[in-house]
């Protein structure tokens, strides 16, 4: 018996070591920039340029809104485009896989699959539902107040 009690304790403290390393990695990621699952909806971000600041509420939690948040704080340099939104482009694409589709309306800033970029929707008239198109949250601002995030560098961070 006294020959097998080596081997069973070797294996026992190899499992309360291996079991303890799992449970820190999983701590550390749960406290990462995506957050929790309950610290999505409702988080705010805000899109700051010059003197002018546009907050925006996430009300969606999927796949490409978690990828967003786990990228803050960021700089991104915005564009008018099409006389319908300002659009900003990521380094690398946003994970989107699992994320639904959208119809956007005006104040939705949304994630365009095909080409990686966000957008803040002040015209979306007569854009439809699309699969490419997903619903990252809402924002309230005027047309001079995003017209101004397009003078220089927008600093994007997470105040809540």
């Amino acid at each position: 018996m006294t020959k097998f009690r080596r081997p069973i304790t070797v294996l026992l403290l190899a499992i309360g070591v291996f079991a303890s390393g799992v449970a820190v990695s999983y701590s550390q990621n749960s406290g990462s920039g995506s957050g929790k699952a309950g610290e999505i909806v409702g988080a705010v971000v805000r899109f700051t340029s010059g003197s002018t600041s546009v907050d925006l509420t996430i009300d969606q939690d999927n796949p490409a809104v978690r990828d967003f948040l786990s990228r803050l704080p960021l700089t991104l340099k915005i564009e008018e485009y099409a006389g319908r939104e300002k659009i900003a482009y990521f380094d690398t694409k946003l994970t989107t896989s699992g994320s639904p589709g959208s119809d956007p309306d005006n104040g939705d800033l949304i994630y365009f699959t095909p080409w990686g970029n966000i957008g803040f929707y002040y015209n979306a008239s007569g854009v439809g539902f699309s699969n490419q198109t997903i619903h990252i949250g809402k924002y309230n601002a005027s047309n001079a107040q995003l017209d101004q995030l397009t003078r220089q560098p927008v600093r994007v961070e997470r105040i809540r």
